[in-house]
């Protein structure tokens, strides 16, 4: 376990445009002393995402020449490959991905066109298409997965384990409390 300093020191963070710069603070600066707790809690946690997210889009550029989104594609068609490796549905990789039909298509392009993926007509339905890891694309996607999870452990490596822990379980309850909440209640 890590011995907690001053960085570790909760009540340090009140002050973290002071630590961390304030061309630095990104979202984090909208806030101000009175706000409501839960904005400055959402500003905290948009400020981190966006860290992190745009440091892995460096990584992967920088060292792959690939682009995040490209990167989540192979991700989606690798999870299901031995669940379905004849592949997946345009139409489920755009659900899964959270993206146009038309954004898939795009990719479905440029990954055929490297001979990443396959797209073969779906036999169980001629007018739709599926698409498939090659060999190729297997062994490239997970050469590149290896090296992000050592970039996600990297940057989230100043959590000691219990932080971790902690911080995991309260993102969960938020997770559930968010879900029961929009589940039933339409937007106020």
């Amino acid at each position: 376990m890590k011995a907690a300093g001053p960085s570790r020191d909760p009540r340090s963070t009140d002050r973290l445009g002071e630590l961390i710069g304030d061309d630095d603070i990104g979202h984090e600066g909208r806030a101000v002393a009175t706000d409501h707790a839960a904005v400055k809690t959402w500003l905290r946690l948009l400020a981190c995402t966006t860290q992190i997210e745009t440091e892995i889009r460096r990584r992967l550029r920088l060292h792959f020449d690939m682009t995040l989104p490209r990167f989540d594609y192979l991700a989606q068609l690798h999870r299901f490959h031995d669940e379905q490796p004849q592949g997946l549905r345009m139409n489920q990789l755009s659900r899964y991905l959270m993206v146009t039909g038309g954004n898939v298509t795009s990719l479905t392009d440029e990954l055929e066109k490297s001979g990443h993926v396959t797209r073969n007509v779906d036999p169980d339905d001629r007018r739709s298409f599926r698409i498939a890891l090659t060999m190729r694309g297997r062994r490239a996607f997970e050469k590149v997965a290896a090296e992000h999870e050592r970039w996600v452990v990297e940057l989230l490596g100043d959590l000691d384990t219990d932080e971790s822990r902690q911080l995991h379980a309260l993102l969960g309850h938020l997770r559930l409390s968010l879900t029961r909440q929009l589940e039933g209640d339409p937007p106020r």
